[in-house]
């Protein structure tokens, strides 16, 4: 989806958790970078009541009215911190009166990319939401992106981005946004492909060196057209012969966002990898760019 034509630009899902801070904290500067402006959403659930509790009934809904605004004005404060002396084309923000997951789905239609943190608490501030980014990462319509807070630290925003390569078109599309993610921030771009995800066992009649030549065919044809187009973004390539899930986590220890497809194939034909932006997102430490292919 065009930067220009989205609706609600960077939509964020926020819940008052330290977790939707940290989204928050990233949207904006992700939105700096971008010139981008950001949609705060966040989601009332519904009231059930299963038996008469006469007042409690009543009050709950001014209640709950009164709880939203206190989220939204703690991730606008968040927002502000973050963009310091910076500023946004626009900042607006949404209560919606539903479940939230649903809500950010449809949106996602409009936004150009959805960001929520990996964890959450709940509207009584019990329930545990990580299945929220779990549901966008499966059904948002654009790129999502997963923040942690786990350990408090900012990534180093002077290393490099790091991208999973596999062929596929949702790697193609990650390909694109990682170039120019890497030439905004301007650091380098770490690109990464598994040529083989059995890991170095040997199997019978295996020729490994063309395997690894195959590898490196496909990593120079997917980075040639995009070097072209960004020469201020120096790559570097690496090739393993391993899970790449598990290199990408690797990887993530030395970088500052990670970007990868929402599906892809992996050194063998016919092998689908849906899993590997899954684990990534929930597992790598720093912020994880999942997106779709255009």
């Amino acid at each position: 989806m065009s930067r220009d034509t989205t609706q609600y630009g960077i939509l964020v899902g926020v819940d008052g958790s330290a977790q939707s801070d940290a989204a928050v904290a990233w949207a904006a500067r992700e939105a700096s970078l971008h010139q981008m402006p950001v949609t705060l959403m966040h989601g009332v659930a519904p009231v059930v009541v299963g038996w008469p509790v006469g007042q409690l009934y009543t009050e709950m809904p001014e209640w709950q009215k009164d709880e939203a605004q206190t989220v939204i004005e703690r991730a606008r404060r968040a927002l502000d911190e973050s963009l310091g002396e910076s500023r946004l084309p626009d900042v607006r923000t949404e209560v919606v009166y539903s479940n939230i997951v649903p809500a950010l789905i449809d949106a996602s239609k409009d936004a150009w990319m959805t960001v929520v943190g990996s964890q959450g608490m709940g509207a009584l501030g019990r329930a545990l939401l990580g299945s929220v980014s779990s549901a966008l990462l499966h059904h948002a319509h654009g790129p999502v992106a997963v923040i942690h807070s786990d350990d408090g630290v900012a990534p180093d925003t002077s290393a490099p981005v790091l991208v999973g390569i596999d062929g596929s078109p949702a790697s193609e599309a990650a390909t694109a946004l990682a170039f120019d993610e890497a030439s905004r921030r301007g650091v380098d771009l770490v690109a990464l492909h598994a040529w083989s995800d059995v890991g170095v066992f040997p199997i019978l009649g295996m020729d490994w060196r063309d395997r690894e030549s195959q590898g490196e065919e496909v990593l120079a044809e997917r980075l040639a057209g995009w070097q072209e187009q960004y020469p201020d973004v120096r790559v570097q390539r690496s090739l393993v012969c391993d899970k790449p899930a598990h290199w990408l986590l690797e990887g993530a220890q030395h970088a500052q966002l990670v970007v990868v497809g929402s599906r892809g194939r992996g050194g063998f034909p016919g092998m689908l990898l849906g899993s590997v932006g899954s684990a990534v997102a929930h597992s790598a430490k720093i912020p994880v760019i999942v997106v779709r292919p255009a």
